[in-house]
């Protein structure tokens, strides 16, 4: 399972919520069904959801009124792999990241890949290995492979940083 948002709050009182998407664009979210919502990964079916502001409001199947809405408050949204198209050529996902051993260019190990996040700039991997490195994902300046099957990122990066 894939998180992709959460549930952030109510919207009105007939059983809409907000989201918080981590697609992007965000709305990308809104194209996955069903949705495994909380730890129990219990599917659901939207009903209705749209762009509102900055954010989105959804309703899902079965949640008519504020109150069966407030339960979902809170709640992780994950899809299933298979869900997901398949990345464009020179597209990774950042879940296909996590894991990943990451070598300098001469071979020495800086550890694994603990999360990716996303800055104005660039995306930075958070690689903790003997010490945590925070590693700009910026093709052929600092990375300059991923190899998903060996499970490795090979990148030019000082060990003093």
């Amino acid at each position: 399972m894939l998180v992709l948002g959460r549930v952030s709050g109510l919207y009105g009182v007939r059983g809409w919520v907000k989201v918080f998407s981590e697609t992007e664009p965000r709305d990308n979210i809104l194209s996955y069904e069903p949705w495994y919502l909380g730890a129990a990964h219990s599917p659901r079916r939207l009903a209705e959801g749209r762009l509102h502001g900055k954010g989105l409001v959804v309703r899902l199947e079965g949640c008519e009124n504020r109150d069966q809405a407030a339960a979902l408050v809170g709640q992780e949204i994950a899809v299933r792999r298979d869900q997901l198209p398949p990345p464009e050529i020179d597209e990774i996902y950042w879940f296909d990241l996590e894991g990943l051993t990451v070598e300098t260019l001469g071979g020495v190990s800086l550890g694994r890949v603990d999360h990716v996040f996303a800055t104005a700039g660039n995306d930075v991997l958070v690689v903790k290995g003997d010490r945590e490195r925070l590693l700009p994902f910026v093709w052929d300046q600092v990375v300059r492979d991923v190899d998903l099957e060996l499970g490795r990122i090979r990148v030019d990066w000082d060990l003093d940083f």
